[in-house]
């Protein structure tokens, strides 16, 4: 089945795409060869840690910034990460909405050839305000980012401008192997592709495209992007709270749409989430969001291996991810990267 993702007649969770994740302070892609002759690269992010590697190949040595546990909104740097970065070529970050520290981090920077890249450059962010009426994510508690969804990499489109960026940088920064950066970002976005197709065809043959989550507005541009109904409990704010009156349309929602799972993120108390299930007889299920709560990205795995899809005994996609049988990270089979 293209892109490993199990056929179902309904769906009763989001089927993620592993780039969500990030983790692991110190998690560092060894290759072979005399480190000085490499690009090196501090991403925060595990999707842009992910993307520079397979863009760097065995031409860039990529540390990820976050430490394992640490929320990206409300991450705040070290003086041991500023010692990192002031040794690195280039520094990769989402855009301001996402890490909004970045801009007060990179003033603490002493290192005037550093090149900063901006993933998000040329990517229309969408308003969480706008998407409630497509995906009902009511936002009723506040935002952690404005009204702006800076989850970007969740629509395939997205990734590969990002991929794209990345490969612009590393080409400015070391123009001699300007080609093979260029040339490797081609051939992981043509997996990005794959990974697109193998959605949309899976997910068409989907009775119920209804995802209930018990957090923050996180999932909007997979929905949007696969037409799928995304149910959040709250906006933009992962400390945020839902109304009374929030919770009893989540219930309602449950049960009209017939959905026996919600969804929660690791990093966040799951409150919200055992209330609905407590009062609906639902099924909790556990996404490691935008940081695992351990060291499981660690040794230089990839994207593609950190997601597994299963199947519940009724048929539906239940898709909890995980990192077992973590790849290589080369991203050698497509199958392997959702």
């Amino acid at each position: 089945m293209r892109g490993g993702i199990a056929r179902a007649g309904t769906i009763a969770v989001a089927v993620c795409m592993a780039a969500l994740l990030f983790a692991g302070a110190g998690c560092q892609r060894k290759d072979q060869g005399a480190a000085a002759e490499k690009l090196r690269v501090v991403a925060t992010l595990f999707p842009l840690y992910d993307f520079a590697g397979n863009v760097g190949g065995d031409r860039a040595e990529v540390t990820l910034l976050l430490p394992p546990g640490v929320e990206a909104h409300s991450y705040e740097p070290k003086p041991r990460d500023v010692v990192r970065v002031t040794t690195a070529d280039v520094f990769i970050f989402t855009g301001k909405f996402m890490e909004p520290w970045v801009e007060g981090f990179l003033k603490g920077v002493n290192q005037p050839k550093l090149s900063v890249i901006d993933a998000s450059r040329g990517i229309v962010l969408v308003d969480v305000k706008g998407e409630e009426d497509h995906t009902h994510g009511k936002n009723e508690a506040g935002h952690g980012h404005g009204t702006v969804d800076p989850h970007i990499w969740l629509d395939f489109a997205n990734a590969r401008k990002m991929v794209d960026t990345i490969a612009e940088g590393f080409a400015a920064k070391d123009p001699p192997n300007r080609e093979f950066y260029l040339k490797n970002a081609a051939v992981y976005n043509a997996k990005l592709d794959d990974l697109d197709r193998g959605y949309r065809e899976t997910l068409a043959t989907c009775q119920k495209k209804v995802i209930i989550h018990g957090g923050h507005f996180a999932f909007g541009y997979l929905a949007r992007r696969y037409g799928l109904t995304y149910e959040a409990a709250y906006g933009g704010s992962p400390d945020a709270e839902p109304t009374a009156r929030r919770l009893v349309e989540l219930k309602n929602k449950l049960k009209q749409h017939g959905v026996d799972y919600v969804y929660y993120e690791e990093l966040i108390t799951p409150r919200v989430a055992e209330v609905l299930a407590k009062e609906t007889g639902a099924k909790l299920l556990k996404h490691p969001s935008h940081a695992l709560a351990d060291d499981r990205s660690c040794g230089g795995k990839a994207l593609g291996g950190l997601t597994e899809h299963d199947r519940a005994g009724d048929g539906s996609v239940i898709a909890p991810v995980n990192a077992r049988d973590l790849d290589d990270r080369r991203l050698a089979d497509p199958e392997r990267l959702i």
